[in-house]
């Protein structure tokens, strides 16, 4: 009897396997499916974003689905450094970025031709660590300065200099381009001097590091988001970048009616900074989707030219 009960078990699990399918037909399955989500992927609008403060709109707009996933598949990448993000857009990786205009002026000499469809409220602080007992721009003679080379950090680090008539070559200028190390270099002493923009810069501010400069004083606004100029003159594409704009102008006024704090939970999961910092941010306006002042590109391109 348990032979037979057996033999009858051991038929209905051949059966099960039998019906299943092969080992041919499940990886054809598997390709199929990678098929169809690299197609879903390449038809979506992708755009490339940082900790940084200003990228908060695209945070909130997707998280709270202002963006009309009928109109536009928008998908964000995220990156520790802007030249990571604006190298994917080169590469065609990315539709669009958030970055700087010096940034972007750069691409534009490399080949790759963007388009800014708005200007973003980034600004930069140049901080020195309290312990170098640094108060003055003057005082950075034969110091370190952390920065991302051809981006707004580099120009703002010039300005400072020429500000006040220094050697440019008494001032060395390191190429430390994720701003999360830069601040933990702040808090560990192992840099002098450093441009950072917030939420980053409120995080130093508290630890009582001294601000040197800041950029709005200087009137110069240089934070933008971009999209590859091939994207905005296809017309699909350009459906999904309107739609993108129209949910990023949402989000501006959502932030703009509730404040940065009633976003705190995104503030902890994509910026990784604790309710100190969060609780001490700046107020800040996000305006709607407008393109640069032309000053402030005209300014990038003669540092540029310089530079070259």
């Amino acid at each position: 009897m348990k032979v037979r009960y057996l033999i009858f078990l051991l038929s209905v699990c051949f059966e099960i396997v039998s019906c299943g399918p092969s080992y041919d037909e499940a990886k054809k399955l598997q390709q199929a499916e990678k098929v169809r989500l690299q197609k879903e992927e390449n038809r979506a609008l992708k755009v490339g974003v940082l900790p940084t403060l200003d990228c908060l709109p695209i945070y909130v707009a997707k998280e709270i689905e202002l963006f009309d996933t009928a109109k536009a598949d928008v998908r964000i990448k995220t990156y520790a450094t802007n030249i990571d993000c604006d190298a994917a857009l080169m590469n065609g990786k990315l539709e669009g970025v958030v970055t700087d205009i010096i940034r972007g002026q750069y691409m534009k000499t490399k080949g790759t031709e963007v388009e800014y469809v708005a200007a973003t409220n980034a600004y930069w602080q140049l901080i020195s660590n309290k312990k170098a007992r640094i108060k003055e721009i003057k005082q950075l003679n034969d110091k370190m300065v952390a920065m991302t080379r051809f981006s707004a950090t580099a120009l703002l680090v010039d300005y400072a200099v020429d500000s006040v008539k220094m050697d440019a070559e008494k001032v060395f200028k390191i190429q430390i381009n994720d701003m999360k190390l830069r601040l933990r270099m702040l808090n560990n002493n192992e840099m002098d001097a450093m441009l950072l923009t917030e939420p980053q810069a409120t995080t130093a501010r508290l630890g009582k590091n001294p601000v040197l400069m800041d950029s709005r004083d200087k009137n110069m606004m240089f934070g933008v988001v971009a999209f590859r100029s091939d994207a905005m003159k296809d017309k699909r594409r350009k459906k999904q970048i309107d739609e993108f704009v129209r949910g990023y102008n949402a989000a501006c006024d959502s932030i703009n009616k509730y404040g940065v704090n009633h976003y705190a939970e995104l503030l902890h999961k994509y910026y990784d900074i604790d309710d100190n910092t969060i609780s001490s941010l700046p107020k800040m306006k996000f305006a709607h989707a407008a393109a640069p002042r032309q000053e402030d590109i005209e300014t990038a391109d003669k540092w540029l030219k310089k530079q070259q």
